[in-house]
């Protein structure tokens, strides 16, 4: 499995300290330093089951200098988000879990960790 993680992410640093009591098997990827490709992104959406508006964090400053609030949220819009995710890592939700049955999470809470964990 592989977590996406800032550093700076309290959320982040709990997934990793569970992962860790648990003794999982995981690769962190720093997602702010190794910015994912639109395609990247596009799969982790797929293995989410999720949109990119889902995923985006839109209070951050990039989000509101782009003005996503009024972007549509439709499938005719999807290539612009997923653009602006990769141009503005910043903006994507984190942490993120890609399970080993091919699935990922939003793993912001301890439950969702687990989830991810538990997911062969």
């Amino acid at each position: 499995m592989e977590i996406w993680i800032n550093p700076a992410c309290s959320k982040c640093r709990s997934a990793l300290s569970l992962l860790d009591a648990e003794g999982a098997d995981y690769t962190v990827r720093r997602y702010l330093e190794d910015v994912p490709s639109e395609d990247d992104i596009r799969a982790v959406l797929e293995r989410l089951g999720l949109e990119p508006w889902d995923i985006t964090r839109t209070q951050e400053a990039d989000a509101k200098e782009l003005g996503l609030k009024d972007w549509a949220r439709d499938a005719g819009s999807r290539d612009r988000w997923i653009a602006a995710l990769s141009a503005h890592p910043k903006l994507i939700q984190r942490p993120i879990i890609t399970a080993e049955d091919g699935t990922a999470v939003v793993a912001r809470s301890e439950d969702a960790v687990r989830d991810a964990l538990g997911r062969h």
